[in-house]
């Protein structure tokens, strides 16, 4: 029997609500009903390298999508004509699924400059994306290539509820002959943290997460889901997100485990309930997880990642687990000094009014993060003038509260070194060489 696909990818989701606090329904309709993923990644903290990462299954230095910036590749023409035309929804197209999508896509989707709203990217048979960023009210969509304009009225207009309400009409209306596949990707919880009014004083009480870093200097319903009982419904997010901890205001683009850590939940057939899976898991192991389910011969298609289907469902496939993997990204800042922080000097971004700033050039980083039953490390290079090193226990210190590097065994240190240089050139099988 051929196999659904519903898959929920909203936007950010901070990582202290990991644990699902305010997501009762998602959690018992899909966690409790399946399996949670407790160690899931974003290979880069940013929302449109992280989602070309999901679409291509390939770390940011293969699909070279590097930031939220035309000029960074996020929905460039080098993008489409590259990464996009072999995303795994073209895959999917040509295994005959029915395919929709429906919500933000890439950061600079839509405009002008980025083909408009006539580009539908290849693999989707009905297309309702947002252009640009994340907005509940007052937006632009591309409806199969039509300029679509909402306004303010939220029985209408509120994306969160338009994009639940017509998925909810392609599978009443979808041909019952062929498998499907949607996509839904609701702007929430992003700014600018438009609530419906039904929602409105739901978490009034509710705090950010207090974790052990946290102010430290520094650094919708689905009722025909029951139904489906040959659909595989996953749930997860982009990246991470920050509230506070290391005194950083509100953002993600950081190495740390608040803004890389992501939540994953999966139910579907063959995957018993109530599972709590230890085993990392990545972003770009979705896409040839979807494919594998989907009956794809994965040597056919050009994925860094590795399916995950043998963790869930290990009746369905044999499979093995990867012991660590590659966290990256590339730092923005402009060029000249923000004249509202003067004495802060050129090559930041990202500031707010206090002159805190989330971004520079120089916080350009890669990352090995090793994660097995033996250890739980991080070891961080830094591209900037000094080479500077950070590297955590996270057994020990979990906050990441101290850097290591002068207390680690040099020998160990030049082990990751030479781990770390061999993943940033990684393609394909060797992105999955586990030695």
């Amino acid at each position: 029997m051929d196999q659904m696909f519903i898959t929920l990818l909203p936007v950010e989701v901070c990582c202290g609500l990991c644990s699902q606090t305010p997501m009762k329904k998602t959690k018992a309709l899909i966690g409790d009903a399946g399996a949670v993923f407790v160690n899931a990644f974003t290979v880069t903290p940013l929302c449109c390298p992280s989602r070309s990462s999901v679409l291509t299954g390939q770390y940011p230095h293969n699909h070279q999508v590097r930031n939220n910036s035309l000029a960074g590749s996020c929905s460039s023409a080098r993008w489409q004509k590259g990464p996009e035309a072999s995303a795994f929804p073209v895959h999917l197209s040509k295994q005959k699924y029915q395919t929709f999508f429906a919500g933000k896509y890439l950061n600079q989707y839509g405009r002008k400059e980025a083909g408009d709203v006539g580009h539908v990217p290849p693999g989707w048979d009905q297309w309702h994306a947002l252009v640009g960023n994340s907005r509940y009210l007052n937006y632009t969509l591309s409806v199969n290539g039509v300029e679509e304009k909402h306004g303010d009225r939220y029985e209408s207009d509120y994306l969160t509820d338009l994009i639940a309400n017509r998925s909810l009409r392609f599978l009443e209306d979808r041909s019952p002959r062929r498998p499907f596949f949607l996509l839904l990707c609701p702007p929430a919880p992003h700014s600018p943290w438009t609530p419906a009014p039904k929602y409105q004083k739901q978490f009034a009480d509710v705090k950010a997460p207090r974790g052990g870093s946290f102010d430290k200097p520094g650094k919708p319903d689905f009722p025909t889901i029951k139904q489906l009982n040959n659909t595989y419904i996953f749930y997860t997010s982009d990246n991470g997100y920050h509230t506070g901890q290391f005194s950083l205001p509100i953002d993600k683009r950081q190495l740390y485990e608040f803004d890389i850590r992501v939540p994953l939940m999966v139910r579907g057939p063959g995957i018993k309930p109530q599972q709590t899976l230890q085993a990392p898991v990545l972003n770009i192991d979705l896409a040839p997880t979807i494919l594998d389910i989907s009956g794809t011969d994965l040597s056919s298609v050009d994925v860094d990642g590795q399916s995950f289907l043998s963790q869930m469902a290990p009746s369905l496939r044999n499979g093995t687990t990867r012991p660590f993997f590659l966290v990256e990204y590339n730092g923005e800042g402009h060029p000249t000094t923000d004249p509202a922080c003067p004495t802060l000097g050129p090559g930041l971004s990202q500031c707010f009014p206090d002159c805190v700033c989330e971004d520079a050039f120089n916080n350009t980083y890669a990352c090995v993060r090793t994660l097995d039953p033996q250890n739980d490390l991080q070891y961080c290079e830094f591209a900037d003038s000094e080479s500077f090193v950070e590297v955590y226990n996270l057994t020990s210190d979990p906050h990441q509260l101290e850097n290591i590097v002068k207390q680690v065994d040099p020998a160990v240190l030049q082990s990751m070194n030479q781990r770390l240089i061999k993943l940033q050139s990684c393609q394909g099988d060797s992105c999955r060489d586990n030695k």
